[in-house]
């Protein structure tokens, strides 16, 4: 993967990465506003696997949001993130908030470069990848890294927090 040059149009989540000198490379497909699932359509687009493909979530963790990053595979264990950042209590941040605090609009929510930056969880299942694709800041735009570099980036804590279907 080439490191990819500040250039105008660049999104807060490009900009981080660019600034930190880390290597990733972006994808860019035309978005279906009538698509049923944000992730889904970007691994579609994209030609990857969804499990390499992670959605960024914002989940309220006994008062505080917290980030979530899993593959869009599957879906976000509430109880397990709740556990993993030493909390009791985990339900799905109301969308308005996640907005306000990340600065990004729901399908396009990064990561990396949020106006105010949450602690982080990235499901343990990214390890597994040389590489993996989540947002770069807006629907149509994913940013593709080493799962190292996003937990670097983010101060992420690794951790099982995500629920693969068919699994309890």
């Amino acid at each position: 993967m080439a490191k990819k040059k500040q250039q105008s149009g660049g999104t807060p989540a490009t900009v981080a990465l660019v600034n930190a000198g880390t290597a990733f490379t972006v994808h860019a497909y035309e978005h279906d506003p009538s698509s049923a699932s944000y992730g889904d359509e970007a691994a579609q687009a994209l030609g990857v696997t969804p499990d390499r493909v992670f959605k960024t979530l914002v989940a309220d963790v006994d008062g505080e949001l917290t980030v979530a990053v899993v593959p869009v595979a599957g879906s976000l264990d509430l109880k397990a993130l709740a556990s993993a950042v030493g909390g009791k209590r985990a339900a799905m941040a109301d969308p308005a908030a996640a907005e306000r605090t990340t600065g990004y609009v729901r399908g396009g929510i990064s990561p990396l470069g949020q106006r105010k930056r949450l602690r982080t969880v990235l499901d343990d299942s990214a390890s597994a990848h040389a590489t993996i694709c989540v947002s770069a800041g807006r629907r149509g735009l994913e940013v593709e890294l080493s799962p190292a570099d996003l937990a670097a980036l983010t101060g992420a804590l690794l951790a099982p927090i995500g629920r693969v279907p068919g699994t309890p």
